[in-house]
């Protein structure tokens, strides 16, 4: 059964570029969660305001249906905040599901998205983001302040017990 690896959390916390990684280094497909916003849900993050349940439901859709047509190991980098949009986004799935929540403090990740350049998320909304987060028991929890290979190994590490 193909795996499917799911880095979640705050906008800056890292899912990309250690997706990118960890894909990389197992050979796996690479899903950017951030390719699949509709030009609207872009424009209002652009203007400094969240998404809403609303606008994350088409989106999680459309992360659905890539799954669903994947038949190869994937990471897949998506803030995926709440419980319910975690449910939607693994709906009707037929993987094996490691979840991994890249986590840190609000002024570390807000000092990232200060220095990130050519990204529509503005460092303006991190705070909306902190304040509907929902974090799971069956998770693993990621230490954001490790370097960027400890984070690696350590998620390789967890896919293999």
């Amino acid at each position: 059964m193909q795996k499917l690896i799911i880095l979640f959390g705050v906008s800056g916390s890292g899912k990309s570029t250690i997706g990118k990684k960890i894909s990389k280094d197992l050979n796996f497909k690479f899903i950017e969660g951030d390719d699949f916003h509709s030009v609207n849900n872009i424009n209002k993050m652009k203007n400094k305001s969240p998404l809403n349940d609303n606008d994350r439901d088409e989106w999680l859709q459309e992360l659905n249906n890539e799954l669903k047509q994947k038949s190869i190991n994937t990471v897949l980098a998506c803030s995926a905040l709440k419980e319910k949009y975690r449910k939607k986004l693994t709906s009707g799935l037929d993987m094996n599901i490691f979840w991994f929540c890249l986590k840190g403090e609000y002024d570390f990740i807000n000092q990232r998205l200060k220095n990130r350049n050519n990204h529509f998320f503005s460092s303006n909304l991190l705070q909306s983001q902190f304040d509907i987060i929902e974090y799971p028991n069956y998770c693993n929890f990621i230490d954001i302040t490790e370097s960027k290979n400890k984070i690696v190994e350590l998620i390789k590490l967890k896919l293999l017990k």
